[in-house]
């Protein structure tokens, strides 16, 4: 019988740096040890997890001296809920690795010449810049280490707030959230409390049985709020009563729906959404253009970071008025619409029909003649006769999921030669990957990383290629 190897404790070990996907590191004996929680300067005890021939992964067992870089978290949740990981770390110190890893990420795995790289633009709030947060009901709540240690018993299971990361049937409780501006975190705790004095279920995410499931809130910088309720089956009478008592109690939502979801998981794209007060969308406004947010459409959730990422897009692919462009992955055709004035005309490309939709009502609303947005898998969609039909692109903007592009799209996108490409990522690493295949025919000329997300280590990558 195997016996299981006993994996090592590691005292008294420095951390020094922080290296990618904001894991950070620690050196022994020419190994790299990856470790979550602390950050450099800490000294700590590390019990290894896992251990490979090169890298060792592990997490803090004791602390025998903090950091001086340390700063106090905002939140009561930090280090429990999973998010806002760099909450310790002084917000200049988070700017600098993320620098870092948008230039480790291109030279590394990008492989090609690269210009000075630009400094990262900072976020001017770090805290409420949030315009969508999701919560999860649960009858199973997640008792943190000190309630464990307590030995006592709790008769408060129930849970809205955020699942624990890996474990998809355990949520936290909470209390208080530094990422979306109020009312959400009012609007959160009252619905707790309503349904706790009336007696409504909270979901079994093992069992799936229970009443209510999901709570979103969206909000925009013109004031606008939506909020949507997402329960388990439908209960007519119960569920009216806790949509009018929303209304009542917080009448600045302007739109409120709600949907009966009797699936297994919680994604909402198949489900019909269903209003309950007044419309069924919000308006964001950027630069004087008006954006409709519906309950499925994507927007990027930095609302006032997000127009500074797409200046400098703009600025980037320095448009002129006789040039087409092409927008890949399009969503709802924001940058689309963000660039239509430079261009003379504008194509955009996205998989989701209910984008392109809505990206079509962008355009309307804002009177806006010169963009053209078709639904469909890029990759089968922007073939060389789409190309000579709908006019040869002068300019691309690309802005791709975290997954980057289908190595069938790096070629047409090499086979069309627009002559400047503008690559937008929330994902150097794979957008380093495919600059190294764009390299063949392109040469980047300006890196521009955006801070979208402070208190986490995500960070928006934006580069220009011309065409040798």
């Amino acid at each position: 019988m195997s016996r299981k190897k006993t994996l090592p404790l590691l005292e008294q070990v420095e951390i020094t740096d922080v290296g990618a996907e904001g894991k950070a590191i620690a050196r022994i004996n020419n190994i790299v040890v990856f470790v979550n929680g602390v950050i450099p300067g800490d000294v700590v005890d590390l019990q290894v997890k896992r251990k490979r021939k090169s890298y060792m992964e592990a997490f803090p067992v004791k602390f025998h001296k903090f950091s001086s870089l340390r700063v106090e978290p905002v939140c009561p949740h930090f280090g429990i809920c999973g998010g806002c990981s760099w909450q310790m770390l002084p917000y200049a110190e988070q700017l600098k690795y993320k620098q870092k890893q948008v230039s480790d990420n291109l030279q590394r795995i990008g492989k090609i010449e690269l210009p000075e790289i630009s400094t990262i633009i900072p976020s001017e709030k770090t805290t409420f810049y949030r315009n969508k947060l999701e919560f999860t009901f649960s009858n199973n709540r997640w008792l943190t280490q000190e309630e464990v240690d307590s030995g006592k018993s709790f008769d408060d299971p129930e849970a809205l707030g955020f699942h624990i990361p890996g474990k998809f049937d355990k949520v936290l409780d909470i209390k208080f959230c530094a990422l979306q501006k109020d009312p959400s975190n009012e609007i959160r705790l009252w619905v707790k409390n309503y349904a706790l004095q009336h007696n409504l279920p909270f979901f079994d995410l093992r069992s799936h049985e229970g009443f209510l499931r999901n709570l979103i809130i969206r909000t925009a910088t013109t004031g606008q709020l939506m909020v949507i309720v997402s329960f388990a089956h439908e209960d007519k009478t119960q569920r009216e009563l806790l949509l009018n008592g929303l209304v009542e109690k917080f009448p600045q939502i302007t739109s409120l729906l709600y949907v009966i979801n009797e699936k297994a998981n919680d994604s909402l794209e198949d489900q019909e959404i269903i209003p309950f007060k007044d419309g069924d969308c919000i308006y964001e406004e950027i630069e004087g253009l008006k954006f409709k947010i519906g309950p499925k459409s994507f927007f990027q959730t930095n609302s006032e970071q997000a127009f500074k990422l797409y200046q400098t897009a703009r600025d980037f692919a320095n448009i002129q008025p006789s040039e087409t462009v092409y927008d890949l992955y399009t969503g709802t055709g924001t940058i689309a619409n963000f660039v239509a004035r430079q261009a003379k005309k504008v194509i955009g490309i996205e998989y989701v029909p209910e984008a392109i939709e809505d990206a079509k009502i962008n355009s309307r609303i804002n009177g806006i003649e010169n963009t053209s947005f078709f639904a469909g898998d890029l990759k089968n969609v922007m073939s060389l006769d789409f190309i000579a039909a709908h006019g040869h692109p002068d300019v691309m903007i690309i802005d791709p999921p975290r997954a980057g592009m289908h190595a069938d799209v790096v070629a047409t996108i090499l086979a069309a030669g627009p002559q400047r490409i503008v690559y937008v990522s929330c994902n150097p690493a794979t957008q380093a990957r495919d600059l190294n295949l764009l390299g063949e025919k392109y040469k980047v000329m300006k890196v521009q990383p955006v801070d979208m997300f402070p208190h986490t280590f995500h960070v928006e990558n934006v580069v220009l290629l011309h065409k040798k």
